[in-house]
């Protein structure tokens, strides 16, 4: 059975490119294009894995990662998430930790523009890790 994957960014190109990349390789791509969306596609499809672009309309990334926090979505801690950005991942996680006085929990940290190679190896690594392979 192949992975479960929730591409969320607002940037049509990106969502194009990296869910062509992702069912080249056999995983299965659900997209969303802002914050409240994924929020939503997450509780609808249950994803093995998200990846999560910090800057975006409506609810951004950081956002989407603060909620994650809620203890009311306890249920979805368990998903591994990737951030893909064009932010630094210095800026982005003091950003993240003057916010929310919290540190910006999360899998990896890709910064854009990103080759598909390195981000396929980085999920694969992943998914290994919580037996999602």
């Amino acid at each position: 059975m192949s992975a479960k994957i929730l591409v969320v960014d607002d940037d049509p190109d990106v969502l194009e490119a990296i869910g062509i990349a992702l069912e080249a390789n056999g995983y299965k791509v659900i997209t969303a294009r802002d914050g409240v969306e994924g929020l939503s596609k997450l509780k609808e499809e249950k994803p093995d894995l998200m990846i999560l672009d910090l800057l975006m309309p409506k609810m951004d990334g950081f956002e989407v990662c603060k909620e994650l926090k809620d203890p009311r979505r306890s249920k979805y801690a368990h998903i591994p998430i990737i951030i893909l950005s064009s932010v630094r991942e210095d800026a982005s996680r003091r950003r993240y930790e003057l916010e929310t006085g919290l540190q910006l929990d999360v899998d990896d940290y890709v910064e854009k523009p990103i080759e598909h190679t390195i981000l396929l190896e980085r999920i694969g690594k992943i998914l290994k890790k919580v037996g999602k392979t």
